[in-house]
């Protein structure tokens, strides 16, 4: 097809579920792209001979090859090509900030709509699971060296599939119950159906990937431990699973929630689909979550389908400065949730049972720019409102698990508690010991945490054959 044919093609809006319905059930928002709308869509992929998206992407797909494939009708093909540099296709085509990435610096973006990368990758790899096409690639010869990777999250899984495919023996030692870290726990059931995330851990499984659950390391076994069991390298991406409050008074009543419990409640225990499952959760009538990233979207968006007549998020700073996806605060505002922009909570208030009832808030306005390069948050002063709740959900950050750590002498980490990592190859202060993902990051985004996972692979398989 000629360029100026291409550049005629309109970006193809993805299907999805009406804000009206949507809001009654947990099922995935988008309902994928079809094969003609995916194939128009990679029609207008100039194919550029610079393809600075994949400078744009933290795992390196080859995005115009896989692209050209879906143009062309092989889309099993389009799936093997990510598979190449890209063991989780299917959660990063759903769960990836790609307009802040690959789509953000698209050639075509520079006049038009970016091509929709994103929903590209995701009709690839839904297209080969559903049609039953997956291919199991034959890997390296076995090396004879072994590396534990301690959780199971983005970085961790990325990790496990590229060395598991160099010829290494990979186990993964997860502490929940169940494999996917963040990605079970802390996404949505409408924004990550978890039957996808068991696909592409089911496929690290085929490549020979072993995998234990309920195996906390830092209680049942120390790093230490792990070398001492015969593991060569040892790489740790245990995220940022501890919850960060506001240390205002009444924080400590009943209908108050960290972010992590509240949707750990909904997503990984199922607490949505009670009585099927019994998992206790407070679905409140009048709801405020606290925060303006990603987490903060998830869980008002939560609360709405737990039944919430009224779901607020209160935000101290202006729509401008939120972190979240524009995708994400698009989708909340068409389902209703109501936002309390440039205002902060400063006490709650509870009943003679110890339930939350009201909080009392304050109005603030924008400064100058803090180190964030964000306009700081100052308070008005004499604005104070009180506004009635019966639940909240606090999303502001999550610190590093501490676990890790405290049980691993001679690990250096910095004032905030991440563990201290060569950015470009994951390695940390200990010999033979990799980090990767929120634990050295902080709370970041999924396909970050992939990216580290895949530069520590790198050194790690390096490392490994020096030895």
């Amino acid at each position: 097809m000629e360029m100026k044919e291409r550049l005629k093609i309109p970006r193809q809006k993805m299907p999805e579920q009406t804000p009206q319905d949507r809001v009654k059930n947990f099922k995935e928002v988008p309902f994928g792209l079809t094969p003609e709308l995916a194939q128009k869509e990679a029609l207008r992929c100039l194919q550029c001979k610079k393809a600075v998206c994949v400078d744009g992407c933290p795992v390196e797909i080859n995005i115009p090859e896989f692209i050209r494939l879906i143009a062309e009708g092989d889309f099993g093909a389009a799936a093997r090509e990510l598979k190449k540099n890209n063991s989780l296709p299917a959660i990063c085509g759903r769960v990836c900030p790609q307009e802040d990435q690959c789509e953000k610096v698209c050639t075509l973006a520079k006049k038009f709509d970016p091509v929709a990368i994103g929903n590209l990758e995701r009709f690839a790899a839904d297209w080969e699971r559903e049609q039953g096409k997956v291919e199991i690639p034959e890997g390296a010869p076995p090396t004879g060296k072994k590396v534990a990777i301690v959780g199971s999250g983005p970085a961790g899984l990325t990790l496990a599939g590229d060395l598991i495919k160099l010829g290494h023996q990979v186990t993964i030692f997860e502490a929940l119950h169940k494999t996917g870290g963040v990605l079970v726990y802390g996404i949505p059931e409408f924004r990550l159906p978890k039957t996808i995330v068991q696909s592409e851990v089911d496929y690290l499984e085929k490549l020979g990937v072993e995998i234990k659950t309920s195996f906390v390391i830092g209680m049942l076994w120390s790093i230490d431990e792990l070398f001492k069991e015969g593991y060569h390298a040892v790489f740790i991406g245990t995220g940022a699973g501890l919850p960060n409050f506001m240390r205002i008074p009444g924080e400590n009543l009943n209908g108050i929630y960290s972010a992590n419990e509240y949707l750990t409640r909904s997503n990984l225990m199922k607490a949505y689909d009670f009585p099927n499952y019994d998992t206790p959760i407070h679905s409140g009538k009048n709801v405020v979550v606290l925060g303006g990233g990603n987490t903060a979207m998830d869980s008002v968006r939560t609360a709405l389908r737990l039944g919430a007549d009224n779901a607020y998020i209160m935000y101290r700073r202006s729509r401008k400065e939120m972190p979240a996806r524009l995708d994400e605060i698009h989708h909340a505002e068409q389902e209703g949730v109501q936002f309390h922009f440039l205002t902060t909570p400063i006490k709650y208030n509870g009943d003679n049972n110890g339930w939350v009832t009201s909080m009392e808030c304050l109005k603030m306005e924008l400064g100058e720019p803090d180190a964030s390069g964000r306009r700081r948050p100052v308070p008005i002063e004499g604005s104070n409102f009180v506004m009635e709740v019966d639940t909240v959900v606090v999303a502001i950050g999550n610190s590093s698990n501490p676990l890790v750590p405290q049980t691993t002498p001679g690990l250096e980490v910095n004032k905030w508690g991440n563990i201290i990592a060569d950015p470009e190859t994951g390695r940390t202060s200990r010999e033979g010991v990799w980090a990767g993902g929120d634990i050295v990051t902080g709370g970041a985004t999924v396909i970050l945490a992939a990216g580290a996972g895949k530069k520590a692979a790198k050194d790690i398989h390096r490392y490994l054959q020096n030895l």
